[in-house]
């Protein structure tokens, strides 16, 4: 009898930076992590240290990057790592850097939570989640044929919003289910794909 083959995805969001610490509407800006944010990314590179990671993905943004770094310190076998911005954060336009705080003083509590927890509802001149999804499942489905075709163990560090759809789509999950999910900045997800 033929064993099932699978491979491994191991999913995990950035350490805490700067804007996320101080409640800012970080999107598309690139605020780095701060020095718990480094703790968290050695933790998550402790976490997976005895795993096999074959290729890595990351956005152009330093916190993917950073968090990334410390991961692969451990893993020599990884022998690509790529750059793809159909992961990156939700772009939140014209909020982007602005306070939660300011926000809510300008918008209210009821709009500040409708642009953060919305599924459909894109901030002035960003995203909705909804958008962030069709693009981050464009990318998975690319990723799915890569792992399938090459036999591959991959690492993503992502973000916040990022992980929402990857997460929806492995977990089964409805879109409030989705909409409600917190990320942890220091743990990982593994997911299996049949190859």
């Amino acid at each position: 009898m033929l064993r099932k083959k699978f491979c491994s995805i191991y999913l995990f969001r950035h350490g805490q930076t700067y804007f996320n610490r101080d409640k800012r509407f970080t999107g598309w800006k690139d605020s780095r992590l701060t020095p718990l944010g480094k703790r968290q990314a050695e933790k998550i590179a402790r976490m997976l240290k005895g795993k096999r990671v074959d290729a890595a993905f990351q956005t152009r943004l330093s916190r993917s990057k950073d968090t990334l770094r410390p991961v692969l310190r451990f893993h020599p076998e990884c022998k690509e790592v790529i750059t793809d911005d159909r992961m990156i954060e939700r772009s939140y336009g014209k909020l982007q850097g602005k306070h939660h705080s300011t926000i809510e003083k300008n918008l209210g509590k009821a709009m500040l939570h409708t642009i953060r927890r919305s599924y459909g509802t894109s901030p002035p001149g960003g995203e909705s989640v909804k958008m962030v999804e069709k693009r981050v499942l464009a990318f998975l489905k690319d990723l799915l044929k890569k792992i399938k075709k090459e036999k591959v163990n991959v690492a993503i560090s992502a973000h916040g919003n990022s992980m929402r759809p990857f997460r929806r789509y492995f977990e089964k999950l409805t879109i409030p289910e989705m909409m409600q999910l917190e990320n942890p900045w220091d743990d990982y997800f593994e997911y299996k794909v049949r190859v």
